[in-house]
């Protein structure tokens, strides 16, 4: 599957924010744990995601070369006052227009720092819809509220983290992925509710040369199947492995060897 189009991830994160809004005014208790980010309440995980946007925008906005530091980035914490659904709705609002007015600005080849060395704007945007998108499942589960994702972003999210997981076995030597290197082992990810032409399905490979992958429609050692909402959200470790709604055939160890190991996200 290729990549959306940088228009398509700017409608993604704007979407995405609204959703994630349409929680926080809910009359979910707005200190209530979120059990996929244990350490976070629904506040907290707000005001991270909020001031990651309003990062990304500054940096996008002034080109940056560098890392800029939060400190630098105006109310990145969000409002003074906690507990106030109306002033924290608001001022996600404003995060979501800040880091979309930004990226539409700048366009997906504008240069831009960013840790993956990919230094452009387009970077930036496929990143933020799919931290928007798994940030807002987890306040979304936590809420006890219905989820659901496009089926081509969900794809596109599970591409993105495969790639983040090579780039950081040829970047990072003591990345906890190169854990995974072994004898030859295969995870089969296959979304029962998506078209049969691969596109939304994923053949992980795990060797001594380490972690590569394809498109396609295999026999693995273990295979994750089910709707691709759920697949997505029990690669990404948002839903455990015996979430009726997904089913897991072969090895599960394999996956949970997985899991443990390709920790981004």
């Amino acid at each position: 599957m290729t990549r959306l189009a940088h228009e398509r991830y700017c409608d993604e994160i704007a979407h995405q924010v609204g959703e994630l809004r349409s929680v926080v005014t809910s009359g979910t208790d707005l200190s209530r744990a979120v059990p996929t980010t244990p350490d976070w309440s629904l506040e907290q995980l707000v005001r991270h995601l909020g001031g990651a946007l309003r990062w990304v925008a500054l940096m996008v906005r002034t080109g940056a070369e560098r890392e800029t530091p939060e400190e630098d980035v105006p109310s990145f914490g969000g409002p003074e006052a906690r507990g106030a659904a109306a002033a924290l709705d608001a001022w996600l609002a404003e995060s979501g227009d800040l880091v979309v007015g930004a990226l539409r600005e700048a366009g997906p080849d504008a240069r831009v720092w960013s840790w993956a060395g990919v230094g452009n704007a387009g970077f930036w945007a496929r990143r933020m819809t799919h931290e928007v998108t798994v940030h807002r499942a987890d306040a979304t589960l936590a809420a006890g509220l219905p989820y659901d994702v496009a089926p081509e972003v969900a794809a596109d999210a599970v591409d993105e983290w495969l790639e983040i997981v090579e780039w950081a076995q040829r970047t990072l030597p003591d990345d906890e992925v190169h854990g995974l290197r072994g004898p030859l082992r295969t995870i089969h990810l296959h979304a029962t509710d998506t078209a049969p032409d691969g596109a939304a399905e994923w053949l992980i490979r795990l060797d001594e040369e380490g972690v590569s992958w394809s498109h396609g429609h295999e026999k693995a050692t273990v295979a994750l199947r089910g709707p691709l909402t759920w697949v997505l959200l029990a690669f990404y470790r948002r839903v455990p492995l015996d979430d009726p709604r997904i089913e897991v055939l072969g090895e599960r160890a394999v996956l949970e060897h997985w899991l443990e190991r390709a920790t981004f996200g």
